[in-house]
């Protein structure tokens, strides 16, 4: 079974609800929920780079820094009626999602383009399904799917899918008790192999990362103590706290560790190149910094009232990404989006009247509207890149 550790993508209701492990006792990496309240506590903004003299505190939009930013609309519906939410985007037309079959008795993962839709696979709603961890290589996209079995306990499969072959394919369905953090690296493809981690069977927190050739064939697993995320390939990182033992940054390759310096007063999540910081003050959070994993570079982006919306830390080693809202409770499409740009030193609007924010493989995504009107937004943060 999948279990899904589940921060927000947003500053509003979790992408997906937090899971329990299969053996009916709860997910053991207890400074992993800290490290993620770092996600959705409320910090602000910091003082702009530079602003016009009319108007001193007003962000600058991207628009305005990089005048040809497209963003790009999406239809919140797929052409046959139901609302379709997108799961990642393959490039500036096509992206891969899910959406309920219009009777309401299948939930259906359709890869889309435009007006063109490609069913991939379709699983009942009677089972509570869940399709995540994707990822790919550009040749091979991978996913898992889980449904509940009717005995209450829940079964998950790894299924791949190539643009040059009519059908997908079982990988494999011995993934054991996968992880998922709600990251872009929940999976990874690396020469020619499918990664993810999962929860050790041990009485100590220990970690599996799992592995197997998409070609097909066998699972690999090798077992390390301790609480650990897959990041971008080579790299592992701590899925703890600094208040519940030390944060690492980890090469496989190079088979070294990075020790985070982390205060008693700090919570630290980490990517492979920054890691955020989330400063407590005595009557609550006090703001966010982001830093390299050895200390260097420190810097302040963040204090008051915006909520880092990605567990992923500094996109694409630049963009950290940021939503403020208008609403105390943070639920409404009032929030304002924004990334800190780290090569400019400066925070930037991206959108205004936003809801759900996501990311993956340095596409920006949103949705805007009521229940009634919603519709998607997407940004290609790569474009952005000088």
């Amino acid at each position: 079974m999948t279990v899904t550790v589940s921060p927000v993508e947003s500053t509003g209701a979790p992408a997906q609800p937090p899971g329990r492990h299969r053996r009916g006792r709860p997910w053991h990496l207890v400074g992993l929920a800290a490290a993620l309240a770092a996600t959705v506590l409320l910090v602000g903004l910091p003082p702009a780079g530079p602003t016009s003299s009319e108007q001193p505190d007003r962000l600058r939009t991207v628009a305005e820094v990089w005048p040809d930013a497209q963003i790009t609309d999406l239809p919140a519906n797929l052409p046959d009626g139901p609302a379709y939410s997108p799961m990642l985007f393959l490039d500036s037309t096509t992206s891969v999602g899910t959406s309920p079959s219009p009777d309401g008795t299948m939930l259906r993962l359709v890869q889309r383009s435009g007006d063109t839709v490609r069913e991939l696979r379709r699983l009942p709603l009677a089972a509570t399904p869940q399709f995540g961890g994707f990822t790919t290589n550009g040749a091979v996209l991978a996913w898992s799917e889980s449904v509940a079995d009717t005995d209450g306990q829940g079964r998950t499969e790894l299924w791949t899918a190539r643009w040059d072959a009519p059908e997908p394919r079982q990988l494999t369905a011995d993934t054991g008790d996968v992880v998922f953090f709600n990251s872009q690296y929940d999976m990874v493809i690396n020469d020619g192999n499918l990664y993810w981690v999962a929860v050790a069977p041990d009485p100590e927190p220990a970690t599996e990362l799992r592995s197997v050739p998409l070609a097909g064939g066998e699972v690999t697993v090798r077992t390390d103590p301790g609480a650990w995320a897959l990041s971008a390939w080579p790299k592992m990182v701590s899925a703890g706290s600094g208040e519940t033992g030390p944060i690492r940054v980890r090469d496989l390759a190079e088979r070294r560790y990075v020790d985070v310096p982390a205060g008693p007063t700090e919570l630290v999540t980490c990517g492979p190149s920054w890691c955020r910081v989330l400063v407590l003050a005595a009557d609550g959070p006090g703001r966010i910094d982001l830093m390299r994993p050895d200390g260097t570079d420190r810097r302040r982006v963040g204090d008051g009232t915006v909520t880092a919306s990605t567990i992923d830390v500094a996109v694409l080693d630049r963009f950290e990404v940021l939503s403020l809202s208008a609403e105390p409770n943070g639920f409404s499409n009032s929030q304002q989006l924004i990334i800190y740009d780290l090569q400019l030193d400066e925070a930037l609007v991206v959108a205004d009247g936003v809801g759900m924010v996501l990311c993956r493989g340095g596409t920006l995504w949103w949705s805007v509207g009521d229940n009634e009107t919603i519709s998607w937004q997407h940004l290609d943060l790569r474009t952005l890149l000088d």
